[in-house]
């Protein structure tokens, strides 16, 4: 079966089919940059206009930064604040024509590597962390996912983790790779004491540049890269669709 999976960013939004019994997009991903405002009908076009590149009329999945209860938007995190409280099931399904199926992105791109990448046949609590415009979150207990947690809005020292670790941050601060792993190794300190986790697996933008800062955590659980990389938001988004 395919589903198109749609990874919707504060800066990006990517879609592709995917295969999701081998979790493969079947062709190269189309990335369109997120309109300015990030408001919900420019949002839902844009949407709609990757779906016709595809001329696709199936089931569609949609990874988006907010939590997701019934298909509601319960919070706006690098977008619009309108969002907040809209039916966005809804909105995607009347705007592109196709059923449409929301889940929060870092939940997304958690299952993808839960059924696929890095965290395939893991045990214990995996902790996916995807490092972009933000901070988003997956925590799975044996594999069983628990939804919609928000910890890139950790408070540290009186500031959102996400203003300070997240890959936007990076580049905002100008930061070397050396002290941006410092930033990145605090956070994930602190989630360490909250949760002891088994593994974290490190996905966004920025896990195509893992070597560069991996290796210079010194934190004690393992950190390995996200290996759909980028793609597990598409990918996750997807398995989101199938799972409703």
């Amino acid at each position: 079966m395919n589903i198109l999976g749609i990874d919707v960013g504060g800066s990006g939004i990517k879609g592709a089919p995917v295969d999701i019994e081998t979790g493969e997009m079947l062709t190269e991903r189309i990335r369109v940059k997120t309109p300015k405002k990030g408001e919900p009908e420019p949002i839902a076009e844009v949407v709609k206009q990757i779906a016709q590149s595809f001329n696709w009329n199936g089931p569609i999945g949609i990874g988006f930064p907010a939590p997701i209860k019934g298909g509601v938007t319960l919070m706006a995190a690098n977008v619009s604040e309108k969002w907040v409280g809209t039916n966005a099931d809804e909105l995607f399904t009347k705007v592109t024509g196709c059923e449409c199926t929301l889940i929060n992105d870092a939940d997304a791109a958690g299952l993808a590597e839960m059924a696929f990448g890095a965290g395939r046949g893991q045990p214990g609590t995996v902790i996916m962390i995807t490092l972009g415009t933000g901070i988003g979150t997956a925590i799975f207990h044996r594999g069983q996912l628990i939804p919609n947690t928000e910890f890139g809005h950790l408070e540290i020292n009186g500031v959102d983790a996400e203003f300070r670790a997240s890959a936007f941050a990076r580049e905002r601060d100008k930061l070397s790779w050396k002290k941006y792993a410092k930033r990145v190794n605090r956070y994930l300190n602190t989630m360490e004491k909250l949760f002891w986790p088994d593994l974290f697996v490190i996905g966004g933008g920025i896990s195509k540049d893992s070597e560069k800062f991996l290796p210079l955590l010194t934190i004690d659980t393992p950190a390995v890269p996200a290996q759909l990389l980028n793609g597990a938001g598409i990918v996750g988004a997807a398995l989101g669709a199938l799972h409703k």
